[in-house]
């Protein structure tokens, strides 16, 4: 019984929360919620007497009024929007348990100054993507399958919020530059995909509040900005704005649409699912003022490659951002949402731009309901959350971009803050080529094939139609590539309009570029066609390869054999330019080293020079049919151009036919059959799909942890290793540890697929964690997934070294730098470490994702002292290591003791701070992890 009785909230889905919370509760205290039988009252949920009432087209709905706080005396007209969101979120989700009169007040109180206040955060919905959705829907089966072997009632484990999965991340571009090339990637996706597919097929089915997009329809942020999201919702009479988890870094696309959403692991994800909150540091919020005006001939590309560079100097990790000033007049959604899509380059947790004209004339113009628009502007309007120009709201800090002093720039070769000026590359690149690769520049005319030492190389390669010299800074790939900018009408259609223009001049692409076209949603495709220019596009063999994110997350496909065959044996340093953003090292192509994000319009045009080492404002980029030069400027369209067509063509019955459709799938799709019932049914022969062994065997009760003794380091690491360098991405080697495994299961090399679409084998996904070609472990000399052993000193992969160590009893440590675990919101890149048998991961400072994924798998952060780090502690990774402290008790952010004893028994002793940030980050790391808490709540009411 639940004590002598409750309050419960207002609706059913909450009171069904509320109660779910009270059992998680009791373990975040440690003692039992029934044996205690404690007296609990849920609070009436309008803590301030806020709710109001407001009419509208679709009838009187009720809300929490922001107003009424002001009325009150609080000074929310001074607050940042983004904070007003969270007050909001907090007034209605308040019951005195998952968000306490505390919480309600930090938020009511937040200051300009960094705080130290934890606070919870409950979204309105999840979205997935297949490459981080297949294993939380695996884990879900998974959860499932473990209560079904205790005599537990399954049907009580579904997701309590919306959650919206939509298959993405699956098409890599094999085929390309033909007319049938987007059917031949998506058969050969369905071929290599099916049994992943079957699973979510069956999950739409299975679980409650469960929606798939099927393959082939579009980028997840693309649809979440076009169709999913919503603005405001109403659910049970209360309206209330919209907002969103994601599990991929670029969720925060949407905050150009006025809905604060963030990525978040799939482990979180998972958590708030299944009703957790979510607790987070209380934000600062840096003000990103925007002034001026884009110039003729900037895109919005040049733009966020700007903000990108300006906050990442600034400093911006674990902050929100707001946008503000008179330049964010002349924005359009899509240019918001270009630039809240590059949050996490930035660094920040969201990049927020408060609802006002632009967003409701964006909703007009993409088919929302006249209901829906009138809602969201009334609703914001009356709750103090519209944008009216005229605010007098204090930030953090400021930052301050004038937009009419952009020109157009690229940025890389390995890093999105590293813009680079167009006019600028050809001498950057010389720079890079001789810096960093120990070349001396060659200008084009005086190439041979026969390099001399030291220069840059050059080598000739017939392809069987053409004949030319492939040489160092060659562009391989060029590819109009991602939801960052295939969700931009401007630049697409900016891009169509240089490929007209080159057509017209007698341009072609070089013959060892491979070019790709992948837009974010079928609407893009109709307003190329509708404009005519997608004709044009092909003939520069740009063709729509398929409708998912490709490129700009490593499924670019093997380079034509004749290409790849040369870059590998004349160790040719060549160059990829993409509407992507992410560049980091390894991630468009393990053959490419140098990466540059550019406009789909700079894409289209450093094709046709086919290198990066051009200038391209002074330097020709071809000859037109009279044999004269053609310049960049010859073939670009003016601003002007771009809008008038892009008024023209973008009209909101593309968007109402794209998406009435959108679930329902190709007759591929339609014709998948999947399994049926609520347990997931395992396939002992699958080698995508394989139940989670988190959870086989869980207790009922939770163990104190205890201190972690005698470990060894499974890696040394440095500065900014991302969670590309940690988690399995992208595709690999058949003498690969993961190779190897698939080869002995008798899986062909033409069948390995990516490690992205085998996220739902965690036998795979562990023998690729650690294991990027780039990665750097410095307690070994060569450079990738290799460890080395002791005491034997042998020097094997990563996961070999920890499988031996695992059978030894040894528990592993991971020693980092600055920034460890930036880049995307990958699960693996916490999974994988847990079952390599890493206890504890000691870095100087951690990216905010991977840091709160490590914890909800179970494995200690570590952060060393300020001004201290392994290097200036005199560490080697060679000793053993104890961490002491742990089984005394655990208190949020407390320093623990770590000793590293050398083989003399010379000891290094000192203390680091415990990145478990809040209580119930220390209920989830006692628990094993924070599925491991879920599950063992629900073990306990089934």
């Amino acid at each position: 019984m639940l004590g002598s009785w409750v309050r419960a909230p207002e609706d059913s889905l909450n009171r069904r929360k509320a109660v779910f919370f009270c059992l998680r509760f009791s373990y975040l205290r440690g003692t039992s919620f029934f044996a205690r039988q404690t007296r609990i009252f849920i609070m009436n949920q309008d803590l301030f007497t806020t709710k109001r009432h407001l009419s509208t087209k679709a009838g009187t709905v009720s809300f929490y009024s922001l107003k009424a706080l002001e009325e009150q005396g609080h000074a929310i007209q001074n607050l940042p929007y983004s904070i007003r969101v969270l007050i909001e979120n907090a007034l209605r989700n308040y019951d005195g348990l998952r968000v306490t009169k505390e919480n309600v007040e930090t938020y009511l109180n937040w200051k300009p100054e960094k705080s130290d206040k934890d606070v919870p955060f409950m979204p309105a919905r999840v979205l997935l993507q297949d490459f981080t959705g297949v294993p939380c829907v695996v884990d879900l089966a998974s959860l499932r399958a473990e209560a079904g072997r205790k005599g537990k009632d399954v049907s009580k484990i579904n997701p309590l919020i919306p959650v919206d999965l939509v298959i993405d991340h699956s098409v890599q571009v094999e085929y390309f530059g033909t007319s049938d090339a987007l059917k031949k990637n998506v058969d050969l996706e369905f071929e290599r995909n099916g049994e992943r597919y079957e699973l979510l097929k069956w999950a739409q089915k299975a679980f409650d509040n469960f929606t798939a997009v099927p393959p082939g329809m579009g980028i997840c942020h693309q649809v979440n900005l076009e169709f999913l999201s919503k603005g405001v919702l109403v659910r049970d009479g209360v309206a209330f704005p919209d907002s969103c988890f994601g599990t991929d870094s670029h969720t925060p696309m949407v905050n150009g649409i006025g809905v604060v959403a963030w990525g978040v692991g799939g482990i979180e994800a998972e958590a708030a699912m299944l009703g957790q909150p979510s607790y987070f540091i209380l934000p600062e919020v840096v003000g990103l003022k925007l002034t001026g005006k884009m110039p003729a001939g900037v895109t919005a590309t040049d733009m966020v490659l700007a903000i990108t560079e300006a906050l990442r100097k600034h400093g911006v990790v674990g902050k929100f951002v707001e946008v503000f000033g008179e330049g964010l007049d002349t924005l359009t959604v899509p240019d918001r949402a270009t630039i809240s899509n590059m949050s996490p380059e930035f660094g920040c947790t969201i990049t927020y731009f408060p609802v006002d004209g632009q967003t409701i004339e964006y909703m007009k113009r993409t088919a929302r309901t006249d209901e829906q628009v009138e809602l969201v502007e009334s609703y914001c309007k009356e709750n103090l959350l519209w944008r009216t120009g005229n605010e007098a709201i204090t930030y953090s800090s400021l930052v301050e971009v004038n937009l009419s002093s952009l020109e157009p720039a690229v940025s890389g070769p390995k890093r999105p803050q590293d813009r680079i000026l167009v006019r600028e590359l050809n001498s950057k690149v010389q720079s890079i080529l001789n810096e960093s690769f120990q070349r001396s520049y060659v200008p084009v005319e005086a190439r041979a094939v026969e390099s001399t030492p030291g220069q840059l190389r050059s080598v000739q390669v017939n392809d069987g139609n053409h004949s030319y010299h492939l040489s160092d800074a060659s562009v391989v790939i060029a590819a109009i590539t991602s939801c960052t900018n295939t969700s931009n009408p401007s630049v697409m259609l900016g891009a169509g309009l240089v490929a007209k223009k080159a057509i017209e001049k007698g341009l072609d692409v070089k013959p060892w570029v491979k070019t790709s076209l992948a837009p974010g949603s079928k609407v893009v495709t109709s307003y190329l066609s509708n404009a005519g220019l997608l004709p044009y596009l092909e003939q520069l063999k740009f063709h729509v390869v398929g409708y998912g994110c490709t490129t700009c997350i490593g499924n670019s496909g093997a380079l034509p054999p004749h290409i790849a065959k040369a870059v590998e044996e004349n160790d040719l340093v060549v160059s990829s330019v993409l509407s992507g953003n992410r560049n980091f090292e390894a991630r468009v192509h393990p053959q490419v080293k140098m990466n540059f994000l550019a406009s789909p319009m700079l894409v289209v045009v450093y094709a046709i020079a086919g290198r990066t080492d051009i200038d391209l404002t002074t330097e020709p980029i071809g000859v037109d049919k009279n044999g004269q030069p053609v310049m960049m400027a010859d073939i670009w369209p003016s601003n002007q151009e771009i809008a008038d067509l892009r008024n023209q063509v973008i009209v909101p019955e593309d968007y109402r036919a794209t998406y009435a459709t959108v679930f329902d799938g190709d007759a591929d799709w339609q014709n998948l059959k999947a399994p049926e019932g609520q347990l997931f049914q395992w396939s002992p022969n699958s080698t995508y799909v394989k139940e989670a062994p988190f959870f086989q065997g869980i207790s009922e009760e939770v163990a104190e942890p205890t201190d972690i003794l005698n470990a060894k380091v499974l890696l040394m690491l440095g500065d900014s290793v991302t969670t590309d360098h940690i988690s399995p991405a992208g595709s690999f080697k058949p003498e690969s540890p993961a190779g190897s495994y698939l080869i002995n299961l008798g899986v062909n090399k033409a069948d390995f697929n990516s490690y992205g679409a085998r996220r739902g084998n965690h036998e795979v996904m562990v023998r690729g964690t650690f294991a990027n070609v780039r990665i750097k472990n410095q307690i070994v000399e060569k450079e990738g997934g290799w460890s080395l052993h002791q005491p034997s000193g042998e020097v094997s992969s990563v996961f070999e070294v920890s499988d031996r160590y695992q059978k030894e009893g040894v528990p592993l440590v991971v020693l980092g730098g600055k920034e460890y675990g930036s880049g995307s919101s990958r699960d693996w890149a916490a999974k994988g470490p847990n079952l390599l048998g890493i206890k504890v991961v000691i870095a100087e400072s951690y990216e905010r994702i991977h840091r709160s994924n490590l914890v909800g798998m179970g494995v200690l952060p570590l952060q060393f002292l300020e001004g201290q780090n392994a290097m200036s502690l005199g560490l080697s990774g060679l000793e053993t290591f104890h961490v002491i402290g742990i089984s005394q008790g655990l208190q949020p952010q407390q320093q623990l003791t770590v000793q590293a004893q050398k083989s003399d028994g010379t000891l290094i002793t000192f203390q680091a701070l415990s990145r478990l940030d809040s209580e119930i980050e220390i209920a989830y790391y006692k628990n094993g992890g924070i599925l491991h808490y879920v599950l063992r709540d629900l073990l306990k009411q089934a």
